[in-house]
C-alpha cells in the first residue's frame, strides 16, 4: 500500500516554483473539488455534510469483524476490534502541499450493518413510534461535544496515562476494566495510525526534488512524530492534533462537534507569533488547512462564563483563513451585546463577499435565558456553545442526542384531524380539535422520551463512545461511558418538526370551516382522503391554501404556531417527572422535511399527500409574495422553545445586496434586531437564482457552488436530485 501511495505521489505534481501560501491553498482547493466529484459519482447524491471525507483508493479491501450473527458488530469489544482494525489497515494520504497530514475514508458506523443489537429489544416501543412516525434516536450517531482542551493539555501519550492510572484503581471491577482496556486499545490504534503518516512523510521527503515541498514533508514527519505521543507546543502542532482527532472521531461514528476554536487556537497562536516562530500569513495557512481538512462546525467570539467577549485576533486570523479557501463551512458567531464590532462588521462582509452560506449566527441573550430557565447558571449557560447543525453543547461536559430525535407533529396533527372528523358522538370542533391533538402530541412526546431512556440505558452495550469518552469529563475517571453514567450532565434534546404545516392547518380550519363554513368538516376530510383531486378540488386546496399563513404577520397562522410550540415546550418539560434526566426542547427538521413528508397525507392546509413539511421554523414555502423577512424573522423568534436549544432561521437572500450601498451594515443591523427579537440561530444563502437552475438543471456547470442546505453546508451538486430541487423551491419561493 505504502509504495502505491509513494508512486502515485511521484506522478501528481510537476512544479518547479517556490509557490506562495495561495497558491497552493489554490491547488489544495482544486483537489477538494476533484475529491467530492469523485465522491458523488461513486456514491450518487448525499443529503448530508459535506465532511472532509475523501473515497479510498481503488483495491482497498476491509471486511468487518462481526462478533454477532446477525453479522454485525456490537459492544466494547465489537467496537473496539473493528475500529482498531480498521485504523490499522487505513490508507494513508499526503499533500506535500498540505500543512496537516491525513484524510478520512470511511464511517464504520455505516459499514457494520445492523445497528441495533438483538437482544436490547425496543420492539414494545414501534408501534407508537411508527404510528406517530418518530425517530427515536436509539442507536443513532454521536450528537455532542468534546472538550479539545483535555487531549490538548494531555496529548495521546497523556491521555493514555491517564487511561492507565484510573483503569489501576477499577482493576477488580470486571466491567469498568472492559471500558478500560478498550480505551487504551482506541488510543494505541490513533498513534499507531499518525505514526505510520509520519514515516510515510519522512519516506516521500527523502526522494522528493522540489525544496519546498521536501521541507514541508520534514516538518509533517517532525511535526506528527512530536504529537503521536507528547502534547502539541505549536500552532500547527494544535491544528494537526484536532485533525487527527476530527478523522478518528468522523471515522468512529460521524461525529462533527467542534469547540470554540478562536480560544483554542488563541495561545499557541500569541506564542508563536510573538516570539518570532511564525507570520500571521503562516498562521493562516495553517488554520485554512485545518478547516480545508474537515468542515466541523466550529464557534468563534461570544461571551466567557463572566460574560467577556472571547473575540482576539485569532478569530479574525480563523475569518481570514476560511475566506481563503471559500468552500464548504461551519463557522458560527456567537452575537452578544459585548461582540467586537469591528469582527462582527467583518464576519458580514465574509458572509457576503464569499456567497457560501457562512457564517452562521448565534443569539446569545436567548439561548443563555433559556438555559438559565433550564434550571443552569448564567456561566454554565455561556459555556453551552453552538457546535452543531441546531444544536448547542457543553463541550466534554453533557451526554445530548442532539438532532438524533424528531417528532413529525404534522403527523400527529393528522391523525387528531381524522379522529375529530370522524367521530360519531360528537359534533366536530376547532376545540375538540385542539384537545384531541394535545392528547395525541402528549403521548407521541412520551414515546419519544421512551426511546430516549431505552437508547441511555443500553447504548453503551450497543455503541460505546470511545473517542469522545477521552475527551469529556468524568469517563475516564469513573469508568463509565459517557451514555451509561459517564457524562455530568444529560439534557436530552427533543426537537418537533412540520410547526407551520400544523399551524397553517389549523388557520385554514379555523377561517374556512368555522368562521366562513365554505366547507363542513366532513367535506374538508372527504377533499382530503382524495388529495385534493377531482372536479374542484383544486379549488378547494387554494382556498385552503390562500387563509391566513404562518408567518404573513399577526395572521391567524402566527398565533397557531405560538401556541402549538408553547404546548410542544410544556409537554416535552413534563417528561423530566417520568426520567431523571433534562429534556430540552427545539424545532428542527435537519434534512428530513422529505421523509417525513412522506409519512402524512393532505393536510387542511392545501399540503398535497406525500409532500414535504415546511422547514424547521420556516414558513412553509408561498406563505407571502412579497418575501416578508421580517415577518418570518418575527415569528421564527417568537416561537423559540425557550430552553437553551434552538428553532433556527433559514433565509434566502439575493446576494445583490453584496453590492448593494450600505449592503453590508443593513445585513449587520438585521442580525442584531432579530437576536433582540429573541432568535436563537440564523442561516443565511445568498445565491442568485440563475446560478441555482443552473446547476440544479447540471451540476457540472457550477461544481464549486456551496449552499447552506439546513444547518450544514454542502457542494450543491453532492445533494441527490430530490433534495436539491427542495432546496431551489425554498431559494425561488423567498425571492
Amino acid at each position: 500500500m505504502k509504495d502505491t501511495i509513494i508512486r502515485e505521489y511521484l506522478n501528481q505534481l510537476d512544479i518547479e516554483h517556490e509557490l506562495s501560501f495561495a497558491e497552493r491553498i489554490m491547488l489544495l482547493r482544486e483537489r477538494k473539488l476533484s475529491q467530492t466529484k469523485c465522491k458523488v459519482e461513486r456514491e450518487g447524491g448525499l443529503d448530508e455534510d459535506d465532511y472532509g471525507r475523501i473515497v479510498p483508493p481503488d483495491g482497498f479491501g476491509w471486511q468487518i469483524l462481526p462478533n454477532h450473527p446477525d453479522g454485525s458488530f456490537y459492544g466494547y469489544e465489537g467496537w473496539t476490534e473493528n475500529f482498531c482494525s480498521l485504523l490499522e489497515r487505513h490508507p494513508l494520504y499526503l499533500d506535500p502541499l498540505d500543512a496537516m497530514a491525513g484524510k478520512w475514508m470511511f464511517f464504520l458506523s455505516r459499514m457494520k450493518g445492523p445497528i441495533w443489537k438483538p437482544e436490547l429489544d425496543a420492539s414494545h416501543l414501534k408501534p407508537l413510534q411508527e404510528k406517530y412516525d418518530i425517530i427515536s434516536g436509539i442507536g443513532l450517531d454521536a450528537h455532542f461535544a468534546p472538550d479539545y482542551r483535555i487531549g490538548l493539555e494531555l496529548g495521546w501519550g497523556g491521555l493514555l496515562e491517564k487511561l492507565k492510572a484510573f483503569g489501576a484503581l477499577h482493576e477488580d471491577e470486571p466491567q469498568k476494566a472492559r471500558f478500560y482496556d478498550s480505551e487504551v486499545k482506541t488510543v494505541r490504534a490513533i498513534q499507531d495510525w499518525i505514526r505510520r503518516t509520519s514515516s510515510l512523510a519522512a519516506e516521500l521527503a527523502a526522494i522528493e526534488r522540489h525544496p519546498q515541498l521536501r521541507r514541508n514533508l520534514q516538518d509533517l514527519h517532525e511535526v506528527n512524530e512530536w504529537i503521536a505521543v507528547k502534547p502539541p507546543r505549536t500552532l500547527r502542532e494544535v491544528c494537526q492534533w484536532i485533525c487527527w482527532f476530527n478523522m478518528a472521531s468522523r471515522t468512529y461514528n460521524r461525529d462533527g462537534a467542534g469547540g470554540q476554536l478562536d480560544e483554542l487556537l488563541r495561545p499557541y497562536f500569541e506564542r508563536d507569533v510573538s516570539e518570532g516562530r511564525i507570520t500571521e500569513e503562516e498562521a493562516r495557512f495553517y488554520i485554512a488547512c485545518l478547516l480545508l481538512n474537515d468542515p466541523h462546525y466550529y464557534q468563534l467570539g461570544g461571551p466567557d462564563r463572566h460574560g467577556k467577549d472571547m473575540t482576539s485576533r485569532v478569530s479574525y486570523v480563523i475569518l481570514e483563513a476560511a475566506a481563503m479557501i471559500n468552500t464548504s463551512c461551519n463557522l458560527t458567531i456567537r452575537v452578544h451585546d459585548g461582540l467586537d464590532a469591528e469582527f462582527f462588521r467583518k464576519s458580514v462582509e465574509c458572509l457576503l463577499a464569499n456567497g457560501n452560506g457562512w457564517p452562521r449566527y448565534s443569539g446569545d441573550r436567548a439561548l443563555v435565558e433559556g438555559f438559565v430557565r433550564a434550571g443552569y447558571p448564567q456561566e454554565l449557560a455561556r459555556e453551552r456553545i453552538a457546535v452543531g447543525c441546531n444544536w448547542m453543547s457543553l463541550p466534554g461536559l453533557e451526554y445530548t442526542m442532539n438532532d438524533l430525535v424528531k417528532v413529525n407533529v404534522a403527523k400527529v396533527f393528522e391523525i387528531a384531524f381524522c379522529e375529530t372528523a370522524a367521530s360519531g358522538s360528537a359534533e366536530p370542533s376547532l376545540e375538540r380539535l385542539l384537545e384531541c391533538f394535545r392528547q395525541h402530541l402528549k403521548q407521541a412526546v412520551e414515546t419519544a422520551a421512551d426511546g430516549i431512556a431505552f437508547q441511555l440505558a443500553h447504548q453503551a452495550e450497543n455503541e460505546p463512545e470511545l473517542v469522545l469518552n477521552l475527551l469529556s469529563h468524568g469517563p475516564a475517571e469513573r469508568g463509565l461511558d459517557v451514555s451509561a453514567g459517564g457524562a455530568r450532565y444529560y439534557n436530552m434534546a427533543i426537537d418537533g418538526a412540520g410547526l407551520a404545516t400544523v399551524a397553517d392547518s389549523l388557520a385554514a380550519i379555523e377561517q374556512r370551516v368555522v368562521k366562513e363554513k365554505r366547507l363542513t368538516w366532513k367535506q374538508l376530510a372527504l377533499w382530503m382522503k382524495a388529495d385534493y383531486k377531482g372536479t374542484g378540488g383544486e379549488y378547494v386546496r387554494l382556498m385552503m391554501k390562500a387563509s391566513g399563513r404562518y408567518g404573513q404577520g399577526n395572521s391567524a397562522g402566527d398565533r397557531w404556531g405560538v401556541e402549538i410550540s408553547g404546548m410542544f415546550s410544556e409537554l416535552v418539560r413534563a417528561q423530566m417527572d417520568r426520567y431523571p434526566v433534562q429534556f430540552i426542547p427545539g424545532w428542527f427538521s435537519w434534512a428530513n422535511t422529505l421523509g417525513l413528508g412522506k409519512a402524512v397525507g393532505a393536510t387542511p392546509d392545501g399540503r398535497r399527500a406525500g409532500e414535504a413539511i415546511n422547514h424547521g421554523a420556516n414558513p412553509a414555502p408561498g406563505f407571502r409574495k412579497d418575501g416578508a423577512v421580517t415577518a418570518m424573522s418575527n415569528i421564527v423568534a417568537s416561537v423559540q422553545p425557550g430552553y437553551g436549544n434552538t428553532a433556527p432561521l433559514q433565509l434566502e437572500l439575493d446576494p445583490h445586496l453584496a453590492n448593494a450601498p450600505g449592503g453590508v451594515d443593513k445585513i449587520a443591523a438585521y442580525i442584531r434586531s432579530i437576536f433582540d427579537l429573541g432568535a436563537t440561530l440564523l442561516n443565511i444563502n445568498l445565491i442568485s437564482r440563475e446560478k441555482v437552475l443552473e446547476a440544479h438543471r447540471d451540476p457540472g456547470l457550477h461544481p464549486d457552488l456551496i449552499v447552506r442546505v439546513t444547518g450544514f453546508t454542502a457542494y450543491f451538486s453532492m445533494l441527490s436530485p430530490e433534495f436539491r430541487q427542495l432546496v431551489v423551491d425554498r431559494m425561488l419561493e423567498a425571492r
